[in-house]
């Protein structure tokens, strides 16, 4: 199958900070590639590079081309920081970008897509964070493109609004529109995208499908236990499973449904006491974390990075 873009060890530099370190990747046609990372992480200079907006070592090409030679028609582009007229409706907004293209979609039919349409004549001053975040997404549909890059876009928008954003972007996919999206939300990476790739100081540390890099990276499930803990009565806990403190919670490794009777009983014995137990799978922040040694949302937090290293790798 072609490949709608391709990057090859693509490397930029400002100055001495390093925002690429030679990544690599592609995607075919309707394929949805989730780039992960915190900010600072490369996400947004890899973006600008496949579209020829930055300067970059390597070689990157759209469509078989070069990305200043692509037909702009064919791309539709959110990037993160956009800051449109804000007198302008998003009806108005919407409606000029459609006359930079000689073909567009109706757009009223994409402010409905994006879920606009009974505040389509609202100023974009007036609208909340998330319709303001909504308008710019359609900015990028308005042209139909065969290849969607998307900068953060659900940032700043409710969970009803992410999903139904979702879900659009999902009905695009099947259309044949290929979607590169980069986000920090976990859950939308792993909802909407075919593959994943997690950066990390301007590197891809990772790339594969959310369910392969769950299973070769994300470690056991845990059992995550909130209350009062003393270093005595924790001695007492005899549990087969690595056990360790971490943002103030015990949390047990390796723990399955049907064992979480046997750590309450373990726990009642020991005399701890705890407010309330949560157990959860490993997903792609556990990847990121036992990739990378920090968590996408707690990048920098050394208390997050000390518990992780606190245990058995």
């Amino acid at each position: 199958m072609d490949e709608v873009f391709v990057a090859e060890d693509v490397r930029r530099r400002y100055g001495d900070t390093v925002a690429l370190d030679g990544v690599s990747l592609s995607a075919t046609a309707g394929e949805v590639l989730a780039l992960v990372g915190p900010n600072g992480a490369g996400k947004t200079t890899l973006v600008r590079a496949l579209t020829g907006t930055t300067d970059a070592e390597g070689h990157v090409e759209l469509f078989g081309a070069p990305p200043t030679a692509v037909d702009r028609d064919r791309i539709g582009l959110l990037p993160q920081s956009f800051s449109p007229h804000e007198r302008l409706s998003a009806r108005e907004l919407v409606s000029y970008y459609a006359g930079l293209y000689d073909e567009a979609r109706d757009v009223d039919a994409v402010l409905d897509d994006v879920g606009l349409a009974d505040t389509a004549d609202t100023p974009y001053e007036s609208l909340s964070g998330g319709q303001q975040r909504r308008t710019c997404v359609a900015t990028a549909l308005i042209n139909d493109p065969d290849l969607l890059l998307l900068d953060e876009p659900t940032t700043g928008i409710d969970p009803a609004g992410r999903r139904s954003l979702w879900e659009l972007l999902e009905g695009l996919a099947d259309r044949g529109v290929t979607i590169l999206v980069t986000t920090h939300y976990m859950e939308e990476a792993q909802r909407l995208a075919d593959r994943v790739g997690l950066l990390a100081d301007g590197r891809l540390v990772a790339l594969d499908s959310p369910e392969r890099l769950v299973a070769d990276h994300g470690g056991t499930s845990q059992l995550i236990v909130a209350g009062s803990f003393t270093d005595a009565a924790l001695s007492m806990i005899d549990y087969p499973g690595e056990i360790e403190r971490r943002d103030g919670k015990l949390v047990v490794y390796g723990v399955r449904p049907e064992s979480i009777g046997r750590v309450v009983d373990e726990l009642d014995s020991a005399g701890v006491g705890y407010d309330s137990l949560t157990w959860k799978e490993p997903d792609l922040e556990d990847v990121y974390l036992e990739l990378t040694g920090t968590g996408v949302r707690q990048s920098g937090d050394p208390r997050r990075t000390e518990a992780r290293a606190g245990g058995s790798q």
